[in-house]
């Protein structure tokens, strides 16, 4: 599944989670976590409410583009869905 796109998002969020480290990759794999278990995939952990987290720490960083960053999050992790799902 490395070649998928959004791939590098997945596998950089399960290795936080797995390391107990709640970073924005981590919570975009939370956000995503009953979807990526149904195709298979082990999510460690998953950090309760990733949503306003993950908004929250995009704001933090640029309140006037967090809008826009987490969208393009999100379109990466459904890409990477979808890839998955047809590849499965």
């Amino acid at each position: 599944m490395r070649e998928l796109p959004g791939a590098d998002l997945v596998q950089a969020g399960l290795a936080d989670l797995e390391a107990g480290v709640e970073s924005d990759e981590a919570l975009l794999v939370s956000i995503g976590a009953p979807r990526l278990q149904a195709l298979g995939l082990e999510v460690p952990s998953p950090v309760p409410a990733p949503e306003k987290r993950l908004y929250g720490r995009l704001s933090g960083d640029d309140p006037d583009s967090a809008h826009g960053r987490y969208n393009a999050l999100l379109r990466r992790l459904v890409s990477f869905e979808r890839a998955a799902e047809c590849a499965s």
